[in-house]
């Protein structure tokens, strides 16, 4: 597989991964509606719903950011130094991608507390 073809993947994933919110939000705004929204069950199923949200939006972001890194190194010669290859890692927004000692590990460090983006 190409990087290009690695990149189209990655954002194609993105993408699926942000429409199939739309029947989710449509469930969340038919769960805060009266009376059955001051349901203090109902709020922290709302609120875990919210927090699930939050993890998809991270998941949308991932993919756009190793798809632009997919993208630059394809446009690298293949004698290209390791130390390109790191610059692009290190340009990324996502701390579990920019920074080695985090990646694959941010599952391992939720607090359980929703990520405001």
């Amino acid at each position: 597989m190409s990087l290009q073809k690695l990149a189209r993947e990655l954002d194609e994933t993105g993408r699926q991964t942000s429409e199939m919110l739309e029947g989710i939000s449509q469930a969340l705004t038919l769960l805060a509606q009266k009376p059955i929204g001051d349901d203090p069950k109902v709020k922290q199923a709302v609120h875990l719903i919210i927090t699930a949200l939050q993890g998809q939006d991270r998941i949308e972001q991932r993919c756009r950011n190793i798809a632009l890194a997919a993208r630059q190194f394809a446009l690298l010669p293949p004698t290209a130094p390791e130390s390109v290859y790191a610059e692009i890692w290190e340009s990324l927004t996502l701390d579990e991608l920019r920074v080695p000692e985090l990646s694959g590990v941010a599952r391992n460090h939720s607090s359980g507390d929703a990520d405001l983006f």
